[in-house]
């Protein structure tokens, strides 16, 4: 696999599938962004060693397939080709795609020399989280393990979530693997107190006090994906709930610190590290996505750079 592969390929089509979205608000003593827009391995050659508090990334999942998201609206028409509530018809226009290639000839080619610059990258007492799915986590937990060191893998995450079709040949996978690993397997950052508590399954039998504090979650995580309908939707495919990433940013971080994530998209990493104080480092060679940012870091003092793109910031770093 060239080493030159872009992180997300997208299609002619693909500036028509950008959705409109509200900006996200800059919060009270927000963070720095810097966006860059290339190949993520050129781009990470180019950082110094050791520079970075903690480093996410969610790279394609080799599916095999495309990732589209196809974005419609809907009118009532009784002639309509769609049946919504109460057996009313609806009818349908497609108003954008958007789309990027997610199959390799040899996946681990292309990922593992990623992986052996977030190790690079990481500060001594850094932590990495590898984001992917049941179809190539077990390869990169090896690779990882010669990596770090099988000392520093710290916990398997699991993301669960209820959406979408049901499979009937075998069951319905829903769930995303998240692989942690710290620099150094005796001191890295996990802010205990951070943790955002969840309610008991069975608050009856831990009694009030405790039920009304929750619990602290286990390394399987239920949450839902990305409202297809809500605020946080940005139309960019695969794009990671907020919540998923505010807890890793809360838990693994501090404010000041510095993050990184080189497979960026739509730059979901970077607003959850930028709200909370962070200053987050951002990489993506599709123009999709640089647009996806532009739009929602428009409140953010953020900067981008490369591929042509001249050096820039929003009209919020004047604020700072």
């Amino acid at each position: 696999m060239p080493e030159d592969l872009p992180n997300r390929c997208v299609g002619p089509a693909a500036a028509e599938g950008l959705r409109e979205f509200p900006s996200p608000t800059r919060a009270p003593g927000a963070g720095r962004i810097t966006v860059h827009q290339g190949d993520n391995l050129a781009v990470t050659g180019g950082l110094s060693a050791g520079t970075f508090d903690l480093i996410y990334i969610d790279p394609p999942f080799n599916t095999g397939r495309a990732q589209a998201r196809t974005r419609i609206t809907t009118e009532r028409d009784d002639a309509g080709d769609r049946m919504g509530f109460q057996g009313r018809r609806y009818r349908t226009t497609v108003v954008g795609k958007s789309s990027y290639a997610d199959t390799f000839d040899d996946y681990m080619a292309f990922l593992v020399p990623r992986l052996e610059e977030a190790y690079r990258l990481l500060k001594p007492r850094g932590s990495f989280f590898l984001h992917l799915d049941y179809r190539e986590v077990h390869y990169a937990k090896v690779a990882l393990d010669q990596i770090f060191g099988r000392d520093s893998f710290i916990n398997e995450i699991i993301w669960a979530y209820d959406y979408g079709a049901r499979a009937t040949s075998r069951w319905s996978p829903k769930h995303d693997n998240i692989l942690w690993y710290a620099r150094d397997p005796k001191h890295y950052c996990f802010n205990y107190d951070e943790i955002d508590r969840i309610p008991y399954m069975a608050p009856g039998l831990v009694g009030a006090e405790k039920a009304a504090r929750g619990k602290t979650p286990t390394d399987a995580w239920w949450h839902t994906i990305v409202s297809p309908n809500g605020h946080e939707k940005t139309g960019y495919p695969t794009q990671k709930p907020l919540g998923v990433l505010t807890r890793i940013v809360r838990v693994h971080s501090r404010p000041g610190d510095q993050l990184l994530d080189f497979f960026a998209g739509s730059g979901s990493f970077g607003e959850a590290g930028a709200s909370l104080g962070r200053d987050v480092v951002l990489v993506d060679k599709s123009p999709e996505a640089i647009a996806v940012m532009r739009r929602r870091f428009a409140n953010y003092e953020a900067k981008f750079v490369g591929d042509g793109v001249a050096e820039e910031r929003t009209p919020a770093s004047s604020t700072r």
